[in-house]
């Protein structure tokens, strides 16, 4: 009999790109696609009214705690080197970005 595996959640650290503002917001979900939506509907207090919003990159995790220790680690980098260095995004010239 062959074992079946269930399936597994997928979490994803974000980043996004304010085209208004010029500005990165980090973040984590199940859905990134959705919550890209989300923001650009302002229902996130945090990216209210700083959008329109790009996904600009994004990595997948396959435990919920490994992809928020990334998330803080992005976060704690503050845009600064350490930031691009680990989603490889350049500081200039958005357009060229990966996800």
């Amino acid at each position: 009999m062959r074992r079946v595996t269930p399936n597994r959640k997928h979490y994803w650290v974000y980043v996004l790109w304010s085209t208004s503002r010029s500005c990165f917001y980090t973040g984590l979900s199940e859905n990134p696609t959705l919550r890209l939506a989300q923001h650009n509907a302002d229902i996130s207090r945090w990216t209210r009214n700083k959008g329109p919003w790009q996904l600009v990159w994004r990595r997948e995790f396959h435990s919920l705690t490994e992809a928020r220790q990334f998330e803080n680690i992005l976060k704690r980098q503050k845009g600064g080197a350490g930031f691009f260095r680990l989603t490889g995004l350049k500081a200039k010239g958005l357009g060229a970005a990966g996800s």
